[in-house]
């Protein structure tokens, strides 16, 4: 199963981004291989529709669950429609978050927990 989280460098030590659409990088963690890849999120400097892009790509790399700080209400409904699994509450690095699910310490997303637009401007 593969695991994104967002985050601010390419690798398995980074810090968490706690935003989703604008993070910088969305680190793909398979569970079962251990492999990591890192991927430049490419809707940062997006005027509009971040959200919502970040989650196609994240869909499109076939992640099944996405940890993160936070998550709006865009990508959540597109991450949602998708049928990716969002926790929010992460931090740390991305290894540490990873350890964290698969603790059972991250919160299931219900519902975005921050406005649209609220990752502008970091």
């Amino acid at each position: 199963m593969k695991v994104c989280v967002t985050a601010l460098g390419p690798k398995e030590d980074s810090e968490v981004d706690p935003r989703f659409g604008r993070c910088r990088f969305f680190v793909f963690f398979n569970l079962h291989t251990r492999e990591v890849e890192g991927v430049a999120n490419p809707n940062i400097e997006s005027s509009g529709g971040a959200g919502i892009q970040s989650a196609q790509l994240v869909a499109s790399k076939g992640a099944a669950i996405v940890l993160t700080g936070h998550v709006g209400p865009n990508a959540f409904k597109t991450l949602s429609a998708a049928g990716v699994s969002i926790f929010t509450g992460a931090t740390s690095t991305v290894k540490e978050a990873v350890a964290a699910y698969e603790a059972g310490k991250l919160t299931r997303a219900i519902a975005p927990d921050s406005a649209s637009k609220s990752g502008m401007g970091r």
